[in-house]
């Protein structure tokens, strides 16, 4: 692909850490007595916002009792660090390779900016991006207001740039600004959904992402 900037999700498309992510939720909400969801449900948020997860997750919160449940996942979720060792393998290549290649890479994200901070150094990939924005700073997925702040950040259109991740909110997030995207199938969401966002391609492995982005 001819663009010059690669904006990658985080969870789901560069780290693996659907899984923790759906426990920390189910435990967080199921501690305050709220009704166990079915485990797709807590996976089908991930990329939202923590406020826009939770209000579809249980609908007609009060904002004391989201944070109640925001406090408990916290505890849960950063009671495990990120290493190097849960970045999808090859992914790091990836990156350095699109470095090297005269690419810039950024990050927009549905976690917060104390989770990706966090995460950032604990995975070792921080070094790789210019400007990564999170939902709590700026509007969730799949609004695009955070690509368009990367787009700013680079002072480029969204055709120069590509969006990659593993959910629906990434790809109608690019959609809707007219960005390119490609999607992962090693995350969230599978073909059968990501293909409803004309993605420019949908990979199921790490070499077919490499091919596309012609590295």
């Amino acid at each position: 692909m001819n663009v010059r900037v690669v904006i990658f999700d985080w969870d789901g498309t560069l780290v693996d850490s659907v899984e923790h992510i759906a426990e920390s939720l189910h435990q967080a909400a199921t501690d305050l007595g709220y009704p166990a969801l079915e485990r797709e449900a807590y996976r089908d948020i991930i990329g939202l916002g923590m406020v826009e997860a939770l209000e579809k997750l249980y609908p007609g919160l009060s904002r004391a009792e989201m944070n109640s449940i925001r406090e408990g996942y916290a505890g849960y979720f950063f009671s495990k660090t990120t290493t190097p060792q849960n970045v999808f393998e090859g992914m790091a290549g990836v990156l350095a390779d699109l470095r090297g290649s005269g690419r810039s890479c950024s990050v927009a994200t549905g976690k917060s900016r104390r989770g990706l901070d966090s995460a950032l150094v604990s995975s070792g990939l921080g070094s790789h991006f210019e400007i990564t924005r999170c939902a709590d700073e700026t509007r969730s997925k799949p609004d695009p207001a955070m690509l368009a702040e990367i787009l700013e950040f680079y002072g480029i259109e969204p055709g120069e740039a590509v969006m990659i991740g593993d959910t629906r909110y990434d790809l109608e997030m690019a959609q809707r600004i007219g960005m390119p995207s490609i999607g992962v199938e090693w995350g969230v969401h599978k073909k059968d959904v990501l293909g409803g966002y004309s993605p420019h391609a949908i990979v199921d492995t790490v070499p077919d992402l490499r091919r596309v982005l012609g590295l």
